[in-house]
């Protein structure tokens, strides 16, 4: 069994990765260069962090304020918010896209509003980042909440009850006692932000060096025949990748008790 097991990661995920980097390289190190210094290709990467930088704070503080409601608070509601949470994990990315659409698009629910005030939502940044953001916030908040339940909430009291401030109590309290957690979905996050295809092929408007991500970059680069380049962009990702996957392990390896708890639900 741990031999079938090796043998398939190695022919479904190591091989894969092995043949990006080995097509990526195919005409040397200098073409592999050239490639990521194009124009279009550094836009794209540019765009793909601004992206990741703004939507995953802002998840990271969605993802905290949902667990600390849902672990330590009881309301109606509650299990509606839950199953919100988790609706990016059923709905296809393309969906999550066409959303913001047909809410901000020309003949969208806002169109005209957003029109008669030059605001421009789709085919532009914000509608970039509304699309990783809503296909990208259930990460940090799914790893907090089961850490969050199974946490006592005495040391908060305590800590309120000696005359600590909210803000205090959650700054001395209660996020070192959930920081390797949020870290770790902070990573997941910042992994899918990146990645992100579906949802944001749908916003993009595919405008070459200007809301091309990284991804996108890669299809249209691989559909004009231009294998190096779309190789030299797909090797990009897969290096952030592995990247993720490496301080995913080391975190872990180093805080196995705290994480498998937040995972145990």
């Amino acid at each position: 069994m741990v031999l079938a097991s090796v043998a398939a990661m190695f022919a479904l995920v190591v091989l894969p990765l092995g043949i990006v980097f080995k097509e990526a390289l195919a005409q040397g190190f200098g073409a592999f260069v050239r490639a990521l210094e194009e124009p279009d290709a550094v836009a794209a990467i540019r765009l793909t962090l601004i992206v990741a930088a703004i939507a995953v704070p802002l998840n990271a503080v969605f993802g905290v304020a949902a667990a600390w409601c849902i672990a330590r608070f009881e309301f109606r509601g509650k299990s509606v918010l839950l199953t919100l949470i988790d609706l990016p994990f059923s709905v296809s990315p393309v969906v999550s896209g066409l959303v913001w659409v047909l809410l901000f698009g020309a003949q969208g629910f806002f169109g005209d509003w957003l029109m008669e005030r030059d605001l421009k939502i789709i085919f532009a940044l914000p509608g970039l980042v509304l699309a990783t953001i809503l296909v990208t916030f259930p990460f940090v908040a799914r790893e907090l909440i089961p850490l969050m339940q199974d946490q006592s909430a005495d040391e908060e009291a305590a800590a309120l009850t000696l005359g600590a401030g909210g803000l205090t109590t959650f700054w001395k309290v209660t996020l070192p006692n959930i920081r390797w957690a949020l870290l770790y979905g902070v990573l997941l996050c910042n992994a899918r932000a990146m990645g992100e295809f579906g949802a944001v092929s749908v916003v993009s408007g595919h405008i070459r060096g200007a809301t091309n991500t990284l991804p996108l970059h890669v299809e249209v680069l691989y559909n004009d025949y231009e294998s190096v380049g779309a190789f030299a962009a797909a090797s990009v990702l897969a290096g952030l990748g592995l990247v993720t996957l490496i301080l995913k392990t080391a975190l872990e390896w180093r805080h196995s008790g705290e994480l498998s708890a937040s995972r145990r639900h």
